[in-house]
């Protein structure tokens, strides 16, 4: 995870400056930072599941097994998977702003060449501080992909909050798991418990605040966009 943290950086610095700008860009890459170290320490915990997983008996094979049934789903691989999904969401804006740049540039060369003015070019671009910003109150369609953008975050944000209540939460509530040892052949009624477990819960809490807070200000967002875009376009 630390690799994909300095790998990441020079990837996110490149975006940021070669690709034209909209509103709201540079906080939705700050959240995107936050929520990529909160992954990263929220799994610190997680790293000795394996260890931190005991009961009360002496095979490995049975304690092996039990964790399987206990843990039936993978908890930090849905945490990364989650994270390139939100990525994605962030990257579709990026991907469609690259392209209303090229897009416009390529028509301007046209129009030079061709020193008509019928043909004049509709700019969804104006240029602010130096760099090019894309105009939504000119392109409806700019307005659209980028409602599109932060619905599908919404909704990897919404995904990521149901895993972290329905998989991970509960399994750290009870005091003690009862595994069904008569499956696996091994003694019935096993106690299992999970060593560590406030610091576990802790790490869901941290993420669950970062989830809330990219749900709330992606919908003020989005609220935002719909009133003095589209509203009042």
């Amino acid at each position: 995870m630390a690799a994909i943290v300095t790998g990441l950086i020079p990837i996110l610095r490149t975006a940021v400056d070669s690709t034209a700008t909209y509103k709201g860009r540079t906080m939705w890459f700050g959240l995107l930072c936050i929520r990529l170290v909160t992954v990263f320490l929220a799994q610190f915990p997680w790293k000795t599941v394996n260890d931190d997983f005991h009961c009360n008996t002496t095979s490995s094979y049975c304690i092996k097994a039990c964790f399987n049934e206990y843990f039936d789903n993978s908890v930090v691989m849905a945490w990364h998977f989650l994270f390139i999904l939100l990525v994605l969401s962030v990257l579709l804006m990026e991907l469609f702003s690259s392209h209303l740049r090229s897009s416009f540039q390529k028509k301007k060369e046209r129009e030079m060449e061709s020193q008509s003015k019928q043909e004049a070019v509709s700019d969804p671009t104006m240029t602010v501080g130096g760099r090019m910003m894309i105009d939504f109150h000119k392109s409806k369609s700019s307005v659209m992909v980028y409602l599109f953008s932060i619905v599908l975050r919404i909704a990897v944000e919404v995904l990521f909050v149901y895993v972290l209540l329905s998989w991970v939460l509960p399994r750290l509530r009870d005091t003690f798991f009862v595994c069904n040892g008569q499956a696996f052949d091994c003694p019935a009624g096993l106690k299992c418990v999970v060593r560590g477990a406030a610091e576990k819960r802790m790490s869901v809490y941290a993420l669950l605040f970062i989830s809330a807070l990219v749900i709330l200000t992606s919908g003020l967002f989005c609220l935002y966009s719909i009133g003095h875009y589209l509203c009042n376009g």
